[in-house]
């Protein structure tokens, strides 16, 4: 039970940290483009990277995984906004947004997952 209770604080915390995040982006970013989804998405997706690696090498101890992993990155990365803002972008006529957003999305948090991926694992 306490196992769960942390992954719901590793969740809330990273709940407040999107809601942050995506809010300032906004504010410094005003576009056809949601940037703060693709900050937050990006971010997460470099974020989980290297929390694997640490795992893997033993740097962090197996039991942070479903706090930082789960909870806090699970709730932090935003992949249902994402699609309801690429929807959105869609059904406002923005075809080449929507579809240069969707790309974009992909393309660059895969890249971030395996960069944070290497380059942990070459530092640890």
């Amino acid at each position: 039970m306490k196992y769960l209770l942390f992954i719901a604080l590793g969740g809330a915390c990273g709940a407040v940290s999107r809601y942050l995040l995506s809010g300032w982006a906004h504010v410094l970013w005003e576009g056809k483009w949601p940037v703060g989804t693709l900050l937050v998405n990006m971010l997460g997706s470099l974020l989980i990277g290297v929390v694997f690696v640490l795992i893997e090498k033993q740097v962090v101890h197996p039991d942070w995984r479903g706090v930082l992993m789960v909870g806090f990155l699970g709730a932090f990365t935003t992949f249902s906004t994402f699609s309801l803002e690429t929807i959105t972008l869609l059904e406002e006529g923005h075809v080449v947004h929507a579809v240069g957003y969707m790309v974009t999305s992909a393309l660059a948090c895969v890249l971030m997952a395996g960069i944070s991926i290497y380059l942990t694992r070459a530092l640890v």
